[in-house]
């Protein structure tokens, strides 16, 4: 006994044989097409990375500048004595301690002096400063012009009640623009410090 296995009907007009696949039209078009969503998606892709790596610098910065001026102030405000040592170094009395801001290589800089013969310890509070600026104010709010220069370091020094720091910064890396925090400037009074009007 024979079986025969009855061949699948040939629509008319077709050509026996012909293998199944794709032109090299259709193939030149789909990869074409391929190449155009993945440039899509990697473009969007090292844009999300970049503005991830952006955001993250500036959130750096923006929690350095806010510890940093957390710190002055609470230096300032418990401060007995200060002394100018340059426009842009102020040397407090704070308790027994001496501590000292300075701006120096674009970084805020504060040094504390223990009584003992210890060796002062340094500590950057910020760094990629751009803009800075310390201002001092008279217990009326009368601000002291040209401290080093007009004024004397030492009469600045018994004037000075209320200080003023100003500061910008910026972050830079490889893959992203510049990311640069606003000018930050706050003022704080010395309450522990006597100064007769």
């Amino acid at each position: 006994m024979t079986i025969i296995i009855p061949s699948p009907a040939r629509k008319p007009g077709s050509r026996p044989g012909r293998p199944r696949g794709f032109t090299l039209v259709e193939i030149l078009i789909g990869s074409t097409l391929s190449a155009f969503i993945l440039v899509g998606v990697l473009s969007t892709f090292l844009f999300l990375g970049r503005s991830g790596a952006n955001i993250q610098n500036y959130n750096d910065m923006e929690s350095q500048a806010r510890r940093a001026l957390e710190q002055f102030a609470q230096d300032t405000r418990q401060a007995r004595t200060i002394e100018w040592l340059s426009a842009e170094r102020v040397r407090m009395q704070v308790d027994t301690f001496l501590i000292t801001y300075e701006h120096a290589s674009g970084s805020l800089i504060r040094t504390v002096q223990a009584p003992s013969p210890a060796l002062p310890v340094s500590t950057t509070l910020l760094s990629g400063i751009t803009v800075f600026a310390f201002k001092a104010y008279t217990i009326t709010g009368a601000e002291i012009p040209g401290i080093g220069t007009t004024t004397t370091l030492a009469s600045a020094g018994q004037t000075t009640k209320q200080l003023q720091i100003s500061l910008q910064a910026s972050r830079t890396s490889r893959t992203v623009t510049t990311a640069t925090n606003t000018v930050l400037s706050a003022r704080f009074i010395l309450r522990n410090k006597r100064v007769t009007a």
